[in-house]
């Protein structure tokens, strides 16, 4: 019996770890990006201004971000048809082959304008991957996991992506102490992405033995506080359900407006904190180094605060994490930015960022099981992936870019602070506005379909 539990414990180990590897590579490239910035500008946008090439480097950072709503729909609506392992399947294969044709297009100075055409081409097709990407294994941990570990599960989908920007940041200090400036320009950004590129023939390894956890045959009801337990529905609701599209109804369009507006508000955060080297060097005049430490002892510290949010919303529900959670994390922005523009050293960037880091990832895990729970499995992946998409395409892709500007035209080193808080100030009205989804906190009800729909895994 010992035995048996402990393989079906490493079981789930593995389940977890195939289904976040490919949103774990979307964060490592990105971070990748964000710390390489001014090198990948020199590399394909040379120019007599060091801003201007700057600006022209995350401008094609951005670019990845406009594909994503397109994916997000796209496969999204295959994971919803054919199934959660296809669709990831799929997304690991492209989301490889664009970061190894980022990290192998020659420079400017090679073959001219080609190189930032390839560059943007590379950078669009890896934005569509990853669209899909979110909303599949969201759906299939969700799907997947027992109700009332559901949250904790979920949460891994958050940790994973801590877990590849504390490794970026790793290779970053790694490339930047043994590797000159003139050989991070050349290729030392290139060798940070080949690492990533090498762990998808792992990936795709792992999810070849994932379970299929759609079931057309029991179509789901969103579980809400709005309309209680998702009742199975009758033999003949099924048939004709089948014959016509699924639509969504007012009570999860509103369930989408709300978490359109939360996960806007943390893409902006969230893609702060992968800007701290260039806000350390350009903006507070302080070594790279110093902006590497602060970003990696945010991310060390906040990996087991988002797992353990999302344990305490399994016991205590989704709605008093999310809202309190957020509302820390206002309520530390200010202070913590104050402190570090009136004294740019390194003690107080990098406490300050690892404080507001951790607070911000204390709620993470836990909305993004509740807005699963919140959606329909016959919409769960498209619709998912598609809020998820267009909150980073709007926000993801610019966040940097409109911090740099503020920064440039007010000349205030307080400008992404007044950014972060009027955005995280909009999340936390909708966070206040969405319904509880928590099994603990809807006692005497069932959870819907996602309780009737979880499949049970092979030991």
């Amino acid at each position: 019996m010992h035995e048996s539990h402990r393989g079906a414990a490493q079981l789930r180990r593995r389940h977890i770890i195939a289904a976040t590897i490919g949103n774990a590579l979307e964060f490592y490239d990105f971070l990748i990006y964000a710390l390489f910035a001014i090198q990948i500008g020199h590399a394909f946008f040379p120019t007599s201004s060091a801003y201007g090439s700057l600006m022209l480097s995350l401008a094609t950072f951005g670019a990845g971000f406009a594909t994503r709503p397109l994916g997000g729909i796209v496969l999204g609506m295959y994971a919803d048809r054919v199934g959660r392992r296809p669709a990831m399947m799929l997304c690991l294969v492209l989301i490889g082959c664009s970061i190894t044709a980022m990290a192998l297009i020659p420079s400017y100075a090679r073959i001219g304008i080609a190189a930032p055409i390839l560059a943007v081409i590379a950078r669009l097709v890896e934005g569509f991957s990853l669209g899909g990407e979110v909303g599949s294994n969201t759906a299939f941990l969700a799907e997947a996991a027992s109700p009332e570990r559901r949250g904790e599960t979920v949460s891994w989908q958050d940790a994973s992506q801590l877990m590849a920007l504390i490794a970026g940041n790793l290779v970053g200090v790694a490339l930047t102490a043994i590797m000159p400036p003139a050989l991070l320009d050349a290729y030392g950004w290139r060798i940070a992405l080949l690492l990533g590129a090498a762990a998808v023939p792992f990936g795709l390894w792992l999810r070849t033995g994932l379970p299929e956890t759609l079931r057309a045959e029991e179509p789901l009801q969103p579980y809400t506080a709005e309309h209680g337990s998702g009742a199975p529905t009758s033999i003949a609701a099924r048939h004709s359900a089948e014959k016509q599209p699924r639509r969504l109804r007012r009570r999860e369009w509103r369930v989408i407006a709300l978490g359109l507006a939360v996960l806007s508000a943390g893409t902006i955060s969230v893609y702060f904190f992968t800007y701290i080297v260039t806000y350390a060097q350009h903006t507070l005049h302080l070594p790279a180094r110093v902006g590497f430490l602060a970003e990696l002892a945010s991310y060390v510290v906040s990996l087991p605060v988002v797992w353990l949010g999302g344990r305490l919303s399994d016991r205590y529900g989704r709605w008093p994490i999310n809202v309190w959670g957020n509302l820390a994390f206002l309520a530390g922005i200010y202070p913590v930015f104050a402190w570090i523009v009136a004294r740019p050293s390194a003690g107080p960037l990098i406490v300050g960022m690892t404080l507001l880091g951790a607070v911000q990832s204390f709620w993470a895990g836990s909305f993004f099981a509740a807005l699963a729970e919140a959606l329909p499995q016959s919409l769960r992946s498209s619709s998912f992936g598609t809020v998820y998409s267009l909150a980073i395409a709007l926000f993801g892709g610019t966040t940097q870019l409109v911090v740099t500007w503020l920064i440039h035209v007010t000349g205030s080193s307080m400008a992404p602070a007044w950014y972060l808080i009027g955005a995280t100030a909009v999340g936390q009205i909708a966070l206040m506005l969405f319904p509880e989804t928590a099994p603990v906190r809807l006692s005497g009800r069932m959870s819907g379909a996602l309780e009737a729909q979880a499949p049970q895994l092979p030991t």
